[in-house]
């Protein structure tokens, strides 16, 4: 008789939420966390792109349409997670946005709806999961390269992946007695739909953004959105039990140098 060995899947019976899991970074984390044996919820701002993801998961996820600059939308996920499943063992707070704006040209507007979704919004992503939350748990938050480099044009953006930075680290000592871990994972320039609409956004200039931004990575190339889930998965798992308060670069090399 041949023996198999049982394989046990890295998310074994988690329960994860994924806020901007719709496309990009947060759907492949989504799909690489359920293929891991996560039951997963995300979310994103428009209920069509939601119901596309959902789809392309094809099981053990949830789709919530919401803003996490909401407040309300929070509270209205969280009471989903509750109903459902009842507790969160792992949390991804990836929703974000960026956009183009010199000093000189920054508007009150463009700084108000930039820090509202990536600080205020994964601020209260985070502390409105804690009652669900299981000591022992994961919570990873997307961070960038551009708090640590010096991008012409999105220093307000930069600003925010900053602030998410300070974030891991005082939330590490805030969550110390749960046993919660708190990391952020700071992608370099990755190939999703935010990144090519970005681009496009340049007009003209776009392409040539885009051949410099590749000229500053080692490795030649930007990276995929599947590349930052598995660093992701590192991090909710147990295979990263000892590691929390980091900043994990998934960048090519690109901020190192």
């Amino acid at each position: 008789m041949v023996k198999t060995e049982l394989i046990t899947k890295k998310l074994d019976g988690k329960i994860a939420v994924i806020t901007g899991g719709n496309s990009g970074i947060g759907l492949a984390t989504a799909q690489r966390f359920v293929a891991e044996g996560a039951y997963v919820f995300i979310t994103g701002r428009r209920q069509s792109e939601v119901d596309v993801a959902v789809e392309q998961i094809g099981k053990n996820v949830t789709g919530i349409q919401g803003d996490v600059s909401n407040l309300a939308d929070l509270d209205r996920l969280y009471a989903t997670v509750k109903e459902q499943k009842g507790r969160i063992d792992v949390l991804f707070a990836n929703a974000g946005l960026g956009e183009v704006a010199p000093l000189g040209a920054i508007t009150e507007a463009h700084f108000d709806k930039t820090f509202s979704v990536n600080v205020k919004g994964l601020l209260f992503t985070v502390q409105k999961a804690l009652p669900l939350f299981q000591d022992g748990g994961s919570i990873i938050l997307n961070a960038s390269t551009a708090a640590s480099k010096g991008v012409e044009a999105i220093s307000v953006y930069s600003a925010t992946k900053a602030a998410i930075r300070s974030f891991a680290r005082s939330w590490t000592v805030d969550l110390k007695q749960r046993k919660i871990r708190v990391n952020a994972i700071s992608p370099g320039s990755t190939d999703t739909p935010g990144f090519r609409g970005f681009v496009n956004g340049l007009g003209q200039s776009g392409e040539q953004f885009k051949t410099n931004l590749v000229s500053t990575v080692p490795m030649g190339r930007l990276g995929n959105p599947d590349e930052i889930a598995k660093a992701a998965l590192f991090l909710a798992s147990d295979d990263s039990s000892f590691v929390t308060g980091i900043e994990l670069f998934v960048d090519g090399g690109a901020a190192q140098i």
